[in-house]
């Protein structure tokens, strides 16, 4: 064991957390999709599951990104034109894809919600070996194994649709994909993520230890794309393992990113909503995602009754181009900022607010995408 652990794991936010949020969501989806039969779950996802999944996790998440922008009173004042052009510019792209048809509108939303997904397993990867100050080679090997669990499946997807289950709306992938290269991409991606997985076994072979965080971060993407996709056969698995996954490491990701940047001071109105710790912090992000999917249900939906109420309002074609583009202009916006807000070149307090202490050092050209090389010593629980 200690050949296999050795040296620090650098765990992203502390060995419990990062076992809940990563592979703790893996188990979870795992375990609800196992158990459902005995929930009465058949194919379509229940009311219950829709309110738990996709309102609290899925929707929820998307309006967490306040914390990291607009209640931020010092991040308004330092970039302006990003947080005022990207809503308007998602908007702006949005009525143009719609007055083409509501097919082209959701289609583009879902590809690019789907360049989002993949890119944010991406991302967590690229900050442990951030963490670990790995080395090139097992960056890129990182990287290709995160595309691999994500891209391989989601073109198996492709290549044999129609399928029990949808990114959106019904008919949003474009099909036409022939069914071998699926077939190939599944021979692929198995092919990259054995290569990864004896790369790790080398390590250990080696004495250098195993970064059990990273490890079952890219397990659990596996795990979740996989079995969500290419082993799904209805709404209800997808839905579970699309988004438990997705959602719940961003919720810790923003909480502890408040937190930090609340004891800086100047917080604003954020500073009073932390004020009740976790659970001020979701039941605030909650209620606006329930008040969003009430005016998706009134405006457009018009599906839960039970839920939202029977009143509600039939739109025509021409208003619904410029309301179904508003109303997804929360999710737009965040897969836009999210592209932004999370590189610590540009922004060194970044990882300092994360509670990762930094320091700048002088090896290696700087990144492309941060602007400057950044070496990140552990806290001392890693």
């Amino acid at each position: 064991m200690p050949r296999l652990l050795a040296p620090s794991q650098s765990w992203l936010f502390g060995r419990g957390v990062d076992l809940s949020v990563f592979a703790g969501s893996a188990l979870v989806s795992v375990a609800l999709v196992r158990a459902a039969p005995w929930l009465g779950v058949v194919g379509d996802t229940p009311a219950w599951a829709w309110v738990l999944l996709v309102v609290c996790v899925d929707v929820a998440h998307v309006w967490s990104t306040l914390f990291r922008t607009y209640l931020d009173p010092a991040a308004l004042r330092e970039r302006p034109g990003l947080y005022l052009g990207a809503p308007l510019v998602a908007w702006v792209c949005g009525v143009a894809a719609y007055q083409v048809s509501a097919g082209a509108f959701w289609a583009l939303f879902a590809y690019v919600a789907l360049f989002h997904f993949v890119r944010q397993q991406y991302g967590w990867a690229a900050l442990y070996a951030r963490k670990a100050r790995a080395p090139a080679l097992e960056r890129r090997l990182d990287a290709a194994a995160v595309y691999a669990a994500t891209v391989g499946p989601v073109v198996w997807w492709h290549a044999n649709l129609p399928r029990g289950f949808w990114w959106f709306v019904e008919g949003d992938f474009l099909p036409g994909l022939p069914v071998w290269v699926g077939t190939l991409a599944l021979v692929l991606h198995a092919g990259v993520l054995v290569a990864w997985a004896t790369f790790q076994a080398l390590r250990v072979a080696r004495g250098e230890g195993l970064q059990v965080g990273k490890v079952l971060l890219v397990g659990a993407t596996w795990v979740a794309w996989f079995g969500g996709i290419v082993l799904a056969r209805d709404d209800f698995t997808f839905t579970v393992m699309n988004v438990v996954l997705h959602g719940v490491p961003y919720f810790a990701l923003l909480f502890r990113y408040a937190r930090g940047r609340d004891a800086e001071g100047r917080y604003g109105v954020a500073s009073e909503l932390l004020s009740a710790g976790l659970p001020g912090f979701l039941l605030f992000l909650g209620a606006l995602a329930f008040m969003e999917e009430l005016l998706w249900d009134r405006l457009v939906w018009h599906e839960r009754p039970g839920l939202f109420g029977s009143v509600g309002w039939l739109l025509d074609a021409d208003v619904l181009a410029l309301v179904v583009p508003l109303l997804a202009l929360p999710q737009a916006t965040h897969y836009v900022l999210d592209a932004f807000i999370w590189k610590p070149g540009r922004e060194p307090a970044l990882l300092a607010r994360l509670g990762w202490a930094t320091r700048r050092v002088e090896e290696g050209p700087p990144s492309a995408t941060s602007g400057e090389s950044v070496m990140v010593i552990p806290a001392r629980n890693e």
